[in-house]
């Protein structure tokens, strides 16, 4: 389930003229009979409101004048949140002859023409005040609060995330609760500022509209209208030809392959980083340990815990936090099992509240091994990414239900292979073989898509980018990818294991020494090949060239380029 929960405007959306229709009362019953919540988004005072329309207890939630009020349908509790304005200020109105003027517990309200007045008001008075307009109505609030803002505090109640709403309104009062929305509905009536930014726009207007939308999210969960939500996809990317490789955010299922090393851990990064940073929460299974220090999660467990049911499940409580669940301290034979139980009770959690957005397997060969029984594979599993080094390791039943595939390494073709081998197809038939990549490009294939497999060069995370730098710039680097001054007949054997301590090799090595590796090249090789910064290695490469026999001048540039990289205070 994508959407949890529908959103609605009163006046002019459900209602017409005050009054709520009986079929659409049903259509909003049977919303509520499919598992998901209501709420309601009005201008209306409560009274107001209970007043016109005594079935407002059918919503979970109702934010009133317009977000500065919340109600409890099931206690029956009012919340304000926001401070109303000061007495003098409705004072002041009133001796300006403003009438008619409403006071409720937050907000104060007129209708036009009356707006230029109550501005001047605001001004005299120096309050920090703003005007909403709804349609001829004029309600002043306190500066920040809007249907919206009302609307995040409900969600939150209710355990929701705005990704799971689809919301319809119709006037200028609603665009604060529409924007928030994962997909958003103007009924036929609307202003025309609303129908122009709306995702859809209904034939029918008032309550008939809201019937369309209802029949559509009953029938299929308002799939006939992704096409329309593309804004929300992630960035995978850059296409040869400039333009963006994204991913859909919804209903993927991805297998990310390849060689250890080859980056699947950078294109996990990546794209978990996006998701989250949307405020998609996502849920990282990590049997090894490779995203313990990953910012974007909380990461539960470790080698000496293994993190219990309600402490995952907890933490997902909140919709806005995303959790990595490390299993390393899980014994390696129990680990496909502790996988499915959490899985199981992960997947409840998305049948009520149609969150995680995402799944992430990473090491999936050990968690969905190929043993693994069709009964044991969820086959509704969707937003999901399966992570591994041997696609045909993986469960054959959850390979088949794969939409698309992400390969990193040099060797494409064998991953492609592998994962044909493991869905049991025939790998001569598939054509035409592949080329390897270059430097810093990945592999997708969308398999539905007619465009075939093409290479991406990776947006790295912002996140691990920095975790790079950070690693190169400071870490320990083995001694196989450190840099050694050694100079002419080797009379040295200086190593650096990482970029400091380069730069401060640099700076005390003699002219010598530091002439012969930079006419070797050897310093943008090491950058290009060990530290796998191609930028800095061509900056560097232009420096050897172009300062070939000036020892002073060629060993500033270069420690000044590394400095602006890695080694400048942050």
């Amino acid at each position: 389930m994508r959407y949890a929960c529908l959103t609605c405007d009163f006046d002019g959306t459900i209602a017409r003229d005050g009054t709520v229709s009986a079929h659409t009362l049903e259509a909003l019953t049977k919303v509520r009979r499919s598992g998901r919540k209501l709420v309601l988004a009005t201008g209306r005072e409560l009274d107001d409101l209970f007043r016109v329309f005594p079935d407002a207890g059918l919503f979970d939630r109702i934010v009133g004048e317009n977000g500065a009020v919340l109600y409890r349908t099931g206690s029956n509790e009012r919340i304000r949140l926001a401070e109303p304005p000061p007495p003098r200020f409705a004072k002041e109105l009133r001796s300006r002859g403003i009438h008619p003027l409403s006071i409720g517990e937050c907000v104060v309200s007129t209708w036009h023409p009356h707006e230029k007045a109550v501005l001047e008001t605001i001004r005299d008075l120096n309050l920090e005040l703003q005007i909403i307009f709804n349609k001829g109505a004029v309600m002043v609030l306190p500066s920040g609060v809007n249907k919206g803002t009302g609307l995040e505090i409900a969600l939150r109640e209710l355990g929701l995330s705005a990704h799971n709403v689809v919301g319809i309104g119709d006037a200028e009062n609603d665009h604060g609760f529409l924007t928030i929305c994962e997909c958003s509905v103007a009924v036929g009536n609307a202003l025309p500022a609303i129908r122009e930014r709306a995702d859809w726009v209904t034939a029918g207007t008032h309550g008939d509209g809201v019937d369309e939308l209802i029949q559509m999210l009953l029938k299929n969960d308002l799939e006939d209208l992704a096409p329309r939500l593309k804004r929300h996809d992630i960035l995978l990317g850059i296409l040869g030809n400039g333009e963006p490789s994204t991913i859909p955010v919804y209903g993927s299922r991805l297998l990310i392959a390849g060689p250890s090393g080859g980056g699947k851990s950078t294109t996990v990064s990546a794209i978990v980083e996006r998701l989250v940073n949307a405020k998609y929460q996502v849920c990282l299974f990590d049997p090894e340990g490779d995203y313990d220090e990953f910012k974007p999660l909380v990461s539960l467990g470790g080698p000496n815990r293994i993190p219990a049911t309600t402490e995952v499940l907890d933490t997902l409580a909140n919709p806005t936090q995303s959790v990595c669940v490390n299993l390393l301290g899980v014994p390696l034979v129990d680990r496909p099992s502790y996988f499915r139980s959490l899985l199981t009770h992960v997947q409840e959690l998305r049948a009520q509240k149609a969150r995680p957005h995402w799944i992430v397997v990473d090491e999936a060969h050990h968690l969905l091994p190929t043993e693994s029984p069709a009964s044991n594979v969820p086959k509704d599993l969707n937003s999901l990414a399966l992570v591994t080094v041997h696609p045909d390791s993986v469960s054959p039943h959850m390979l088949k239900t794969v939409s698309g595939i992400i390969v990193v390494g040099n060797t494409p073709q064998t991953v492609i292979d592998q994962f044909l081998k493991g869905v049991g197809a025939n790998t001569s038939d598939y054509q035409p073989k592949l080329p390897p990549p270059a430097t810093g490009q990945i592999l997708i294939w969308f398999l539905s898509q007619p465009s075939g497999p093409a290479y991406v060069r990776i947006q790295m995370a912002e996140s691990q980018l920095r975790r790079h730098r950070r690693k190169y710039a400071v870490g320990e680097l083995g001694e196989d990818k450190s840099f050694y001054f050694r100079g002419p007949d080797a009379k040295l054997n200086l190593r650096a294991q990482n970029l400091n301590l380069f730069v401060q090799l640099a700076e005390g090595v003699d002219d010598e020494t530091w002439m012969f590796h930079l006419s070797r090249g050897d310093y943008s090789r090491w950058l290009q090949e060990k530290v796998k910064d191609k930028d800095l290695a061509s900056v560097v490469e232009r420096i050897e060239r172009q300062f070939s026999a000036e020892p002073a001048a060629s060993r500033q540039q270069v420690i000044e380029a590394i400095r602006k990289q890695y080694t400048a205070p942050t």
